[in-house]
């Protein structure tokens, strides 16, 4: 196996170019990283990462906690994450919280005995969670209002409000609403959004409308089958995720209601399958590609000793108007 220096005079650089291919490519030209790799490809070089850690006195990783990593919207993100990551010579570790407070202590950890630089957290903050420790550079991706660190995120109260707005907008007045857990800060702005939107337009909020979920499809059958059996049946309902929504139109369906004639559907975060629904879903777009590629971006200078000009970095979300939703038909 070769050495640095014989990879530098395989490649016609230096031996400082070699370095600095490994641990900063972005700041490395095309060109010249590209030789690099070849060198390194060509002649079986790998790079003695432990010894290069214990030099720069870190570990060149970025620790990921996400609450449930079966969602396809946590994904997504975190293929953003990567792609910033690897560009910047960082490695990603993942940990699967499953929103137990234990595993996360755990994955912390790794920031004390220095097998993580930074932390990125990906389950909402909530007030009465604990602080994380001064060694941990947080940047909430999944982030909400009041979070204590800097936080990538959209405007979940403005892009529900959105949501409820165009329901009004086809003469939706009944309209209910399938939350997360009640104690969920993504769950809470979501809902000052929804009622907000009736307020504007002169709608009374009925908490009879509203059934919580927990972001899960199971439970979004569960709140369907709730709406169903309800006297006085919304004609449109609001499920705060995409898994919930999509369970919710085939519970209506298999209980022979018709989406959206009888009643409308719209969604949260635009996962991959929402287009692929029966009907096709409409939804709210939370750019999940981009929160994960400006959550890296920031924690790495955060990692490298930059400071940051401000700690809430709001991306727009958008609306997606598909086919689960129409015009009230009969509206009491």
């Amino acid at each position: 196996m070769s050495n640095i220096r014989e990879i530098a005079r395989f490649a016609g650089v230096s031996t400082a170019t070699v370095s600095r291919a490994l641990s900063h490519p972005d700041k490395v030209a095309e060109k010249t990283l590209k030789k690099v790799r070849e060198a390194m490809l060509k002649y079986d070089y790998r790079p003695n990462m432990m010894a290069r850690n214990f030099r720069a006195t870190k570990s060149f990783t970025i620790l990921v906690l996400v609450p449930n990593i079966a969602n396809p919207f946590f994904s997504t993100l975190i293929r953003g994450i990567e792609d910033v990551a690897q560009k910047k010579g960082y490695s990603v570790l993942l940990g699967d919280t499953r929103e137990n407070e234990k595993n996360e202590d755990e994955y912390l950890s790794l920031i004390e005995t220095r097998q993580a630089d930074g932390l990125i957290q990906l389950t909402p903050y909530s007030p009465g969670s604990k602080l994380y420790p001064s060694y941990v550079l947080a940047v909430n991706a999944a982030g909400c209002e009041g979070t204590p660190y800097p936080t990538i995120r959209i405007d979940n109260r403005e892009a529900a409000k959105t949501a409820i707005e165009y329901f009004i907008s086809l003469g939706h007045r009944r309209i209910g609403v399938v939350t997360g857990l009640s104690e969920n800060r993504h769950t809470i702005d979501r809902l000052k959004g929804y009622k907000q939107a009736l307020s504007e337009a002169g709608i009374e909020y009925d908490s009879q409308l509203v059934v919580e979920g927990e972001f899960t499809m199971s439970s979004g059958k569960i709140a369907a089958d709730q709406i169903v059996k309800m006297a006085d049946r919304p004609t449109a309902v609001f499920c705060m995720n995409d898994d919930m929504a999509i369970a919710a139109t085939q519970t209506f369906k298999s209980n022979g209601l018709k989406v959206p004639k009888d009643i409308s559907v719209i969604g949260f975060d635009n996962i991959e399958y929402s287009k692929y629904t029966d009907p096709p879903l409409t939804t709210i777009e939370q750019p999940a590609l981009k929160l994960g590629n400006v959550a890296a971006s920031k924690l790495i200078q955060l990692i490298e000793g930059e400071t940051l000009t401000e700690s809430q970095f709001i991306l727009p979300h958008e609306f997606i108007l598909r086919q689960s939703v129409t015009t009230v038909l009969n509206n009491s």
